[in-house]
């Protein structure tokens, strides 16, 4: 009995100590502020947890030192407050995988303007805290990892190149907002450019990368939007002032000069003597530089600006009756984009010269060009003129056979071609279109046939919707142009259904039926083209719906209310005589 009675002392004993022990833990581990023991009892009160309360604690500490971290690296000497960001680093750094002081350890990194190697290298080592830094510490990572920074960049450039390809694909055609319609600072405002600026930052060595993959790519696909990438990231570098990268790159003040010109659509003569005054600058040894510059006037963007500017000085020159080799406006904007087309092959063999200028292009071919502006101003003026002075003008329907060489085989001449295409379509010259539209089935490189130059066409033939009941205007457009090279094109597939989508109820029936059974895709045909032809057919499934009846159409045909309506004149008039009659004297 006695020993029995002892042991459950003694088991007493024990449970009382380590009840003991946990409260002596639990008081040294809790917030040891005296005037909070009494307060706690309220919060057992309220069902609140000690682990909530603590918690809440724990955030707020953390949260202050956060602050306190971003305070040390912005007071002080430069050198000090990096030494004790150093020292709070190596400190702390063995909790960087605990997920609650995680933040603190990342904070530190971020305000370092460089990380100890060795840190850095686990940081990569692990892909969760690779994620979890700030693009600060990425950017020490990436400028020593080419192929790292390239994994994170070329998602991006991919999701570049598709928005434009969907901007010119949308279905939206209009002559107002077209690809061109954007300004330069709303465009660069894209995600796209937003996140690659942040990810560049200040460090010259990311910029000189991403544009060493943007010079790669364009070379490897031929594809112009990296150009115009280049020019954008630049001018969002140069909007944040930042002066380290500006500063260095040669192509700054002449991208800056012809940004104007694109936000304008038109580059004075001001501004031409400036860009001029940057290409004549160019040294003995840094003829490299024409390289980036070509680049940057390869860009689309630059391009239009350009041809738009060139096509409006030969209609000046026409009324100034001046040839175009006297206008030195004229031959410099005739240089830079000699410049811009001449891009790929320039960057792609290394040599880096400007392209000759062909004689032929400046005596011949815009002379040629212009003999067509008075061509459309000489039938206008005759058509204006009273019926006896008018004298047996008809519009001239066939074209050189000396100006649709040129379109085929020089390229500086085909684009000046098109662009004049495009100013007489936004014109509604109907006659001017007829008459140079045979000439766009083969030119050079298939220009007649880039997404671009279609994406403005199909909206500049918006003006001229009226024209496509007409049989004869639709076999010419279609039959004649985007039909001939059809199979061999989804391209211009897909850009004849987006027309018709929006142009269909204005399409003669029996050719818009034709255009339909053509129009229908193959097996080899993408999902776009399918998905674009379904929808067509839809808009034509509720045309025919819309229809009006045959009883309809007899009730509002107003060749069969004629007899009704000279019955009721009749009666009208005789019910006036008779009251005359009535109201007469006698």
């Amino acid at each position: 009995m006695e020993q029995r009675f002892k042991k459950k002392v003694c088991e007493v004993k024990i449970v009382s100590g380590l009840r003991n022990s946990t409260f002596t833990k639990k008081t040294e581990n809790g917030v040891l502020l005296p005037s909070l023991q009494s307060a706690l009892p309220f919060l057992d009160l309220h069902g609140t947890p000690r682990l909530e309360f603590h918690q809440s604690v724990f955030d707020e500490l953390r949260d202050k030192l956060l602050e306190r971290v971003s305070a040390i690296a912005a007071e002080g000497k430069v050198e000090e407050r990096y030494k004790k960001l150093e020292d709070l680093l190596e400190k702390s750094f063995s909790l960087v995988k605990m997920p609650s002081l995680q933040p603190v350890v990342m904070c530190v990194m971020k305000h370092l303007p460089k990380v100890p190697e060795k840190k850095l290298k686990l940081v990569m080592a692990d892909k969760e805290l690779y994620r979890a830094c700030a693009v600060e510490v990425k950017r020490q990572i990436w400028q020593d990892n080419q192929a790292l920074f390239g994994d994170e960049v070329s998602p991006l450039l991919k999701q570049y190149i598709l928005e434009k390809e969907n901007i010119l694909f949308s279905n939206e055609v209009s002559v107002l907002h077209n690809f061109f319609s954007p300004s330069p600072k709303t465009r660069r405002q894209g995600e796209v450019v937003q996140k690659l600026t942040q990810m560049i930052g200040k460090n010259v060595k990311l910029y000189d990368m991403v544009l060493q993959f943007l010079r790669t790519l364009f070379l490897r696909t031929r594809n112009v939007h990296y150009c115009t990438l280049r020019a954008e990231l630049l001018m969002s570098l140069h909007d944040l002032d930042i002066s380290d990268i500006c500063m260095v790159d040669p192509c700054h003040k002449f991208t800056w000069c012809l940004d104007a010109c694109i936000r304008e659509k038109f580059v004075d003569n001001k501004r031409a003597r400036e860009l001029q005054g940057f290409l004549d600058g160019v040294k003995k040894g840094q003829e490299q530089v024409l390289g980036d510059l070509s680049m940057i006037l390869c860009d689309p963007f630059a391009i239009n600006t350009l041809s738009l500017s060139t096509i409006r000085h030969l209609q000046e020159l026409v009324g100034q009756e001046t040839l175009p080799r006297e206008s030195p406006d004229l031959l410099l904007l005739l240089r830079m984009l000699s410049l811009g087309q001449g891009a790929w092959d320039m960057i792609d063999s290394q040599v880096f010269k400007e392209p000759k200028m062909e004689a032929e292009l400046i005596t011949r071919f815009l002379p040629m060009l212009m003999s067509f502006v008075v061509d459309d101003y000489t039938f206008n003026v005759d058509q204006k003129l009273p019926t006896e002075e008018k004298a047996s003008v008809t519009y001239p329907n066939t074209l050189p056979e000396s100006f649709i060489k040129f379109l085929q085989e020089h390229r500086m001449a085909c684009e000046m071609g098109l662009y004049y295409v495009l100013h007489i379509t936004k014109q509604r010259n109907k006659n001017a279109f007829l008459r140079l539209l045979p000439g766009l089935v083969e030119t050079f490189g298939d220009l007649a046939f880039s997404d671009i130059f279609l994406h403005l066409l199909t909206g500049n033939l918006t003006l001229l919707a009226d024209e496509f009941a007409v049989e004869e205007f639709c076999t010419s457009l279609f039959d004649g142009f985007f039909l001939t090279c059809l199979s061999r094109k989804e391209n211009v597939h897909r850009h004849v259904l987006r027309l018709l989508i929006h142009l269909h109820h204005k399409v003669a029936p029996t050719k818009l039926e034709s255009l339909q059974k053509t129009l229908e895709p193959t097996s080899q045909s993408g999902e776009a083209v399918k998905d674009l032809y379904n929808q067509l057919g839809e808009k034509l499934e509720h045309l025919e719906h819309c229809k009006p009846s045959p009883a309809q159409q007899i009730s509002t045909d107003p060749s069969m209310l004629q007899g009704p309506l000279k019955g009721f004149k009749k009666g009208i008039k005789r019910f006036w005589e008779v009251k005359n009659q009535a109201l007469t004297p006698g």
